[in-house]
């Protein structure tokens, strides 16, 4: 398998990618610009310790993004040649991964999006389930249990360089002020692999959903069950939360999670009206936070014409 991952043309495809979704540098500095001339000198070397499984992937560096509702998600920003050959590992990886998945996982996949979510989400609604179960995982990129998600990587995964190689980018320290800091658990957001392998572990969820026989919509971590009473509905947040922790030793944020009609909740972003075909409208939440953009906009924008304000 790390011969495919490392074959010329799997490897252009992945630089190709990379370079074009830009993004910052790395702890090196080293600008997706400069990668081309690096690997010129260097990829020699990178592919024999890829292929003799010695390669060992550099710290991630942490940047902090403000979250909507408060706090801050930690994105981990990988070095240039580190998300190249994680691309390289996704592209061989993703097809054989993908089957696998459930038609209820829409997150980070292709072909699928976050609307595809929703209205399938309102297609349950429409059909009578009209209680949700809205799970919140806590901080659930920063909490991923390595060994269990490892487990369940090897079991589509024989090749032991690889398997060696994605637990060393999960272990690669997280770089903040100057000093790195050793990870036991998580996979945080910002490489190309993070996604992926969210759905790998999540993959377990959605086949105990399906176990349970529940109809569900999930897209990464947010993940809604639609069932047809409030009895069934706390049935389930208390079946899903005790699978969760105790199976996949993931937290359940209670504060955050609800059983609720779909018209109380959100769901990335979107909510549902209380009709028998209930439509789809946007969260008031969500047009307070455009609201609120808006109105920093145009206050930031004082002093400047219109039109440079919109730009």
């Amino acid at each position: 398998m790390m011969e495919s991952v490392v074959e010329r043309g799997n490897l252009w495809l992945a630089y190709q990618r990379v370079v074009g979704n830009k993004g910052a540098p790395g702890v090196d500095g080293m600008a997706v610009g400069e990668l081309k001339d690096w690997l010129k000198g260097n990829w020699p070397s990178v592919k024999a310790a890829l292929l003799s499984g010695s390669y060992l992937p550099q710290a991630v560096r942490a940047v902090d993004i403000p979250k909507p509702t408060g706090g801050v998600r930690t994105l981990g920003v990988p070095t240039a040649v580190d998300r190249l050959i994680q691309q390289a590992l996704l592209q061989v990886l993703q097809p054989i991964f993908e089957p696998q998945f459930s038609s209820s996982s829409y997150g980070f996949r292709p072909g699928r999006n976050a609307w595809q979510a929703v209205k399938a989400a309102q297609a349950y609604v429409q059909s009578g389930k009209r209680w949700v179960v809205d799970l919140d995982l806590e901080k659930f990129f920063d909490r991923v249990n390595h060994d269990i998600l490892m487990s369940r990587v090897a079991r589509v995964v024989k090749d032991e360089r690889v398997l060696k190689l994605i637990r060393r980018f999960l272990e690669a320290g997280l770089m903040r002020g100057g000093l790195a800091q050793p990870r036991q658990e998580g996979t945080p957001q910002g490489g190309p692999l993070s996604p992926m392998l969210s759905n790998v572990l999540l993959t377990d969820l959605d086949r105990e959903l399906e176990r349970r026989g529940h109809t569900f919509v999930r897209y990464a971590d947010d993940a809604n069950v639609y069932v047809g009473s409030e009895v069934a509905a706390r049935h389930a947040m208390a079946a899903i939360s005790e699978y969760l922790e105790t199976v996949l030793k993931l937290k359940v944020n209670r504060e955050k999670s609800a059983c609720a009609r779909p018209w109380q909740r959100k769901f990335l972003g979107y909510s549902f009206t209380w009709h028998r075909q209930a439509k789809v409208r946007i969260a008031a939440s969500s047009i307070k936070r455009l609201q609120d953009k808006a109105r920093d906009l145009v206050r930031t924008g004082r002093g400047t014409s219109l039109a440079a304000t919109i730009c």
